[in-house]
């Protein structure tokens, strides 16, 4: 028994706290890694163009017609990459639970020139500097 500490902390041994100060520690960290909006719009950039590409190039979601026209889409939709990235952005909504983030994205689902473009939405994890995706596709109902 430790007579200088008052009675409640005396069942306390050093081990725990040791522990409870690595924990805290370990949860701080968490919260200054937690990706923020600017993290999470270039990783859209990166990553959700890339779904975006195969959903859009590589399925039926645009009319023949249109897959006609299109020389290259795979290039098309890379070379707007930046553009693709600041819409998802714009259409994000953060809930921030302090160690992690939770982004989830829906954009379109719109008729243009009479034809009904695709709906899109993802799921994105954010935390400890990472983000990662949790579910994304596209789908052609309409909101």
């Amino acid at each position: 028994m430790h007579p200088a500490l008052p009675i409640g902390l005396s069942a306390l041994r050093p081990g725990w706290c040791v522990a409870a100060l690595l924990a805290s520690l370990g949860g701080a960290g968490l919260v200054f890694t937690n990706p923020g909006p600017d993290q999470f719009e270039t990783f859209a950039s990166d990553q959700l163009v890339d779904v975006i590409e195969a959903e859009v190039c590589r399925g039926s979601v645009l009319p023949s017609l249109v897959r006609l026209a299109l020389r290259d889409c795979p290039r098309l939709i890379q070379a707007q990459r930046r553009a693709i990235g600041a819409q998802v952005g714009r259409h994000t909504r953060r809930r921030n639970f302090g160690v992690m983030s939770v982004y989830r994205t829906e954009f379109g689902g719109a008729a243009l020139m009479g034809w009904a473009l695709p709906r899109f939405t993802a799921t994105v994890v954010g935390g400890a500097g990472q983000l990662v995706i949790v579910q994304a596709g596209l789908s052609e109902e309409q909101p």
